[in-house]
């Protein structure tokens, strides 16, 4: 099956970036391509292009991969219970290239009342800026915790409505027009280019996009490296915003699926290369247990080709990212390189929805991702 879609020249922000895709170039769509989209400076959008119609429920959860947590029999409220997530098991640290904590611990140590620091060796400092997000997310989710015990955040579920569904409004959006459907973010800030938007004002950029046709949003929580939070999510959604959102955010607990799930999202990013397989199997039926869908982020090859062996990967939608999170840096030809992989085209036959990310700022650049 192959459909047409258009795409034009520079883009502005909000409403104009998204009606002005349809207007000019033509292009071939084949199944499980990825389709990019245009991105104004100052902003990230992300296309997404479905293989075929989906139409798939929420899946039935069983359990989890911890045996101890029955969700037939417990229901939502056993999720955690196993919290924290400790680091995988001796073996699985190979499968990521983002250590989850420092290997030496931390250098603050105490002795009844008296607190001190002890050193410790240059290895125990973070390799790179995902490394160093990802070992703060411990403290920060310790101080959520602290904030609002799991127990609180579960108590608050029988007041969530329904969750929109994430997958299915990309690929009926695509069915429907046969152009990309589009993912478009909502960011004040990020590690590479410092504050994007100094007028921040999430209701009114989340409404702008949706205004302009996008299909679903994208919303930064974490505080520290992107300015976002948890309250620009729900504010997005008690502002009446249709569209499905996206919770994008460095999850490393199940503790961050319940309170993105209180606060309004739909679906949740998961990254590959901070997550073993195991923990991947765990925080995916977490999620869907919990009505969220994921989008699975990966970066290279290998990683795509340890997450196709995850269980029920097929029914989540995968993410291939141009953006180096070691670096930041970005190179366009990363999509083509993974997509023409072995693990690519295993990707395309078994049908999985992938969406383009990073980078992606010209009409140029949506050409070149798609030859």
């Amino acid at each position: 099956m192959q459909c047409a879609g258009k795409i034009v020249g520079a883009m502005n922000p909000h409403n104009a970036q998204i009606h002005s895709v349809g207007q000019r170039r033509c292009i071939s769509y084949r199944p499980t391509t990825v389709v990019p989209t245009v991105s104004p400076p100052g902003t990230l959008h992300t296309g997404a292009l479905p293989a075929h119609a989906l139409g798939h429920g929420q899946p039935t959860v069983q359990q989890t991969h911890r045996s101890c947590i029955p969700f037939a029999a417990k229901g939502t409220e056993a999720i955690g219970e196993s919290e924290p997530l400790n680091l995988s098991e001796v073996g699985e640290e190979e499968e990521v290239s983002i250590r989850r904590r420092p290997p030496f611990g931390s250098d603050s140590q105490a002795c009844g009342p008296l607190g001190f620091k002890v050193p410790l060796p240059d290895a125990n400092e973070p390799r790179n800026i995902l490394e160093e997000i990802v070992w703060w997310k411990a403290k920060e989710i310790e101080s959520m915790r602290e904030a609002m015990p799991l127990a609180a955040l579960q108590s608050k579920l029988r007041l969530c409505k329904p969750t929109r569904d994430f997958k299915g409004a990309l690929s009926e959006r695509f069915k429907a027009t046969g152009r990309p459907a589009l993912i478009a973010e909502v960011k004040k800030a990020s590690p590479s280019k410092g504050v994007i938007q100094p007028d921040f004002d999430p209701v009114r950029i989340a409404k702008g996009y949706e205004g302009g046709g996008a299909t679903c949003l994208s919303v930064l929580t974490d505080s520290k490296y992107f300015q976002g939070s948890f309250e620009n999510l729900q504010s997005i959604r008690r502002a009446g915003v249709a569209c499905p959102l996206l919770c994008k955010e460095f999850i490393v607990e199940a503790y961050q699926l319940f309170k993105a799930r209180v606060s309004g999202a739909d679906a949740v990013l998961l990254i590959a290369a901070v997550l073993p397989n195991k923990d991947l199997t765990y925080l995916m039926k977490s999620a869907n247990a919990l009505g969220l869908q994921c989008l699975v982020e990966v970066h290279n090859a290998a990683e795509l080709s340890r997450v196709l062996r995850v269980d029920g990967i097929d029914k989540q939608i995968i993410g291939i990212n141009n953006r180096d999170l070691t670096t930041f840096k970005v190179d366009l030809d990363n999509t083509r390189q993974i997509l023409e992989s072995e693990a690519g085209q295993q990707a395309k036959e078994r049908g999985i929805m992938v969406v383009g990310e990073s980078g992606i700022f010209t009409p140029e650049d949506v050409q070149f991702l798609l030859e």
